[in-house]
């Protein structure tokens, strides 16, 4: 399985790529899943430049065919202005509006206060329902005062253990589509040649049909004609 990492961290190093990290390494631990980070940073004139002429440059094309073959998907942005940052906004903007369908996502965000930590709910979650992901219950904030804190280990383990069992659910199902039976069609039922030699209006092609008899309406609109 293919676990992809979206951090749009400014700064280096990055508490947004800090968690990101340890999101996905609980994550595989859990799936035994290959982890590739997408570090927006790195893409932020070829995005610009994908809003302008409408085409991705190679690296940044890379990273949009990544998302969309991933298997799950672990998006980390820092807070500016009570939202996410627009570099995140525009990296999935020029994704595909069907690349992330179905597609198991988590959502975290880090920021200076505890008081963005509706940013998950407010605006994340809506962002990503609008791009028909499954989104896991838990997200997961950091403050600055919640690093070394109680508190953030087990929510990121707990993040983790519903993305890993949403990616295992997926893989279970398509391993079972694939060796599921064709099923085989429906055997042929003849149906009885009308009697030519009798006037529509008299013909009695009637069948039975639980109980119920069923006229063919051919036959019941030659009744109608006068003869």
């Amino acid at each position: 399985m293919k676990l992809v990492v979206v951090s749009a961290g400014l700064s280096v190093p990055s508490s947004t790529r800090l968690l990101g990290d340890r999101l996905a390494n609980a994550t595989a631990e859990r799936t035994s899943a290959d982890v590739r980070v997408v570090e927006l940073r790195d893409l932020a004139v070829e995005i610009a430049h994908n809003f302008t002429n409408g085409f991705p440059g190679p690296a940044l094309g890379a990273a949009l065919d990544a998302v969309a073959s991933a298997d799950g998907l672990i998006v980390v942005t820092p807070v500016f202005s009570a939202s996410y940052s627009g570099l995140f906004k525009s990296f999935f903007d020029v994704l595909d509006p069907d690349a992330l369908t179905g597609k198991p996502v988590l959502v975290a965000a880090t920021g200076g206060s505890a008081r963005h930590s509706l940013v998950l709910e407010h605006a994340l979650r809506p962002l990503f329902a609008y791009l028909r992901a499954v989104v896991v219950p838990t997200g997961v904030y950091a403050a600055s005062e919640d690093w070394g804190a109680e508190g953030l280990v087990e929510r990121i383990d707990r993040a983790a253990g519903e993305l890993a069992g949403l990616m295992g659910g997926l893989a279970a199902g398509r391993t079972e589509s694939a060796g599921a039976l064709t099923p085989e069609p429906a055997p042929h039922t003849a149906v009885p040649a009308p009697h030519a030699a009798v006037p529509a209006a008299r013909r009695t092609d009637r069948v039975r049909e639980g109980g119920f008899e069923v006229i063919p309406f051919e036959q019941q609109l030659a009744a109608l004609r006068p003869e």
